[in-house]
């Protein structure tokens, strides 16, 4: 049996190698204009990606650009719902237009970090995929109450690990305002990519007391 990994990648975030990136990864996630990215840019990545036969994700975040969508908020379900459908709606339509099909969901930042420990929040963006389209997959954080609660309702999961970030003993990332929580050796990087993929284990950045 030969096991194969997902490259993911998030994309159209305002950063200029994106385009480096698309031969090294096999699915993508395109910012849709709340925490950072804009129509145009959407459409010029869905005609790159769909050329490479890649996975297209929508990467919906809070309306928060100034701090990166990565401030967390507390918006009632009814809104997190309704900001993340415009978003998801938004590129499902610039793919339908370009010929490519959009295959996944993967929220970014504080929202992706909230929903993974938010019932109501994952409830929310699970009932968004299974409105747009019941094919989506829906990208969470491994072992997260938002795949648990949305392969409830019958949504189409993808357990996601992180090479370059750090975990803490409850199998959450470690927040970004606290030291150690990127790795930014490409060695250790690796070597925790393979564990995850190899084992399904990750070392927590700090033991478990």
């Amino acid at each position: 049996c030969m096991h194969t990994i997902d490259g993911n990648v998030d994309i159209g975030e305002g950063f200029p190698l994106d385009f480096l990136l698309l031969p090294y990864v096999s699915s993508v996630n395109i910012a849709c204009g709340a925490h950072a990215g804009n129509a145009a840019l959407m459409r010029t990545l869905v005609k790159a990606c769909a050329e490479k036969n890649l996975a297209i994700g929508a990467h919906p975040g809070y309306a928060d650009p100034v701090h990166f969508g990565r401030r967390e908020m507390h918006l009632s379900p009814t809104a997190c719902k309704a900001l993340v459908k415009e978003q998801v709606q938004l590129l499902k339509e610039i793919c339908a237009a370009e010929g490519a099909v959009l295959h996944h969901v993967k929220p970014h930042g504080a929202l992706y970090n909230q929903s993974a420990k938010d019932p109501a929040l994952s409830e929310a963006i699970a009932s968004v995929v299974l409105e747009i389209d019941p094919q989506l997959f829906l990208y969470g954080l491994s072992g997260s109450l938002s795949l648990s609660v949305a392969e409830q309702m019958g949504v189409k999961t993808v357990a996601e690990v992180f090479a370059d970030r750090t975990y803490q003993n409850d199998g959450s990332l470690t927040p970004r305002s606290l030291p150690g929580a990127l790795i930014e050796e490409v060695e250790l990087a690796l070597a925790q990519a393979l564990r995850m993929a190899k084992e399904g284990q990750v070392t927590a950045l700090t033991a478990c007391p």
